[in-house]
């Protein structure tokens, strides 16, 4: 398989894309690495972490790999047990997508997915444009799906911030105050819980510390919120902040912890915005449902603040 690959350049800050996954390989600024990636685009073959993907059609987990929409089963795709994840085996982040730049800073990936594609319905024509304007860096997702279907897409970054060392003690602030109850497969129950009453209350900035292990859950958005203020903030001692902004109703965080070799396992943090999981299968979750006339849209802005250009 060839993997195509861009550079993009905006000020001090410059963004690695592969066409395979559409993956964000590297980010930097002041040659510093803000995320967790390999140097070598083949190593993204047999990565089983998603490390900068592009995930979906439907991110995050689908329980017991099957739906129904308009009254159709519809088996789907088990790549975790029986239970599909990231969109099944050979979801949008086992794809080789078309990469094109369209400027020094910016670059546009396009991909079409099939009718019955890991099981799902219809055929999805999807475009990622990935933009560089100091300080952000932006994500645009767009699908457009010629009959209904459901699309929940997530980019999947590993946030390091320069932090070499781990990031045990940085510290992570999340404008949610409630998380998504899962069962011991992490597939959602429809509950939701109160961050506190699991040990996970980061309503105000505090160091990751012992919660980067147990961190691997769905964290809910006040829908009432401002776009203008971060989902999410990460600020490490290398100085460096990230402010995470997104559109989206929620948003599943991961630590590196749960990777092995050759990461450091407190190396990184993952802030993945997106649907509701599962949210094919609970009525009383936001729908993820797309048709023609309802194309999927999502924007994730990631702005970086605390370093001198």
């Amino acid at each position: 398989m060839h993997i195509d690959r861009v550079l993009l350049n905006d000020h001090t800050m410059s963004v690695s894309l592969l066409s395979y996954g559409a993956i964000t390989q590297g980010w930097w600024i002041n040659d510093t690495p803000l995320i967790l990636g390999y140097e070598d685009p083949r190593d993204y073959l047999t990565d089983p972490y998603y490390l900068g993907a592009i995930v979906g059609r439907v991110a995050n987990r689908i329980g017991g790999a099957d739906m129904q929409l308009d009254g159709i089963r519809y088996p789907l795709s088990a790549n975790e047990g029986a239970n599909t994840l990231h969109g099944g085996t050979t979801g949008l982040s086992r794809q080789n997508w078309t990469l094109s730049q369209a400027a020094e800073n910016e670059a546009v990936l396009g991909f079409v997915s099939p009718d019955g594609d890991n099981g799902f319905p219809g055929e999805v024509q999807f475009e990622v444009r990935v933009s560089l304007n100091y300080p952000r860096l932006t994500y645009a997702i767009s699908a457009r799906p010629d009959r209904p279907t459901p699309i929940s897409v997530a980019q999947h970054n590993y946030y390091t911030l320069g932090s070499a060392s781990g990031i045990v003690d940085t510290c992570l602030q999340l404008a949610s105050d409630r998380l998504l109850d899962t069962d011991e497969h992490g597939v959602p129950t429809g509950q939701l819980r109160q961050v506190h009453d699991v040990g996970l209350d980061f309503t105000l900035s505090k160091p990751i510390g012992s919660a980067l292990r147990a961190i691997d859950h769905f964290f809910v958005f006040d829908p009432q919120r401002s776009p203008q203020n971060p989902i999410a903030e990460v600020e490490a001692g290398s100085g460096l902040k990230l402010s995470v902004y997104s559109d989206q109703p929620g948003a599943q965080v991961y630590s590196v912890a749960h990777l092995s070799a050759p990461f450091n396992r407190e190396g990184g943090v993952c802030i993945e915005p997106s649907g509701y999981p599962n949210a094919i299968n609970v009525a009383s979750f936001p729908p993820i449902i797309y048709s023609p006339d309802n194309p999927y849209r999502q924007t994730l802005d990631l702005e970086i603040s605390g370093m001198r250009a």
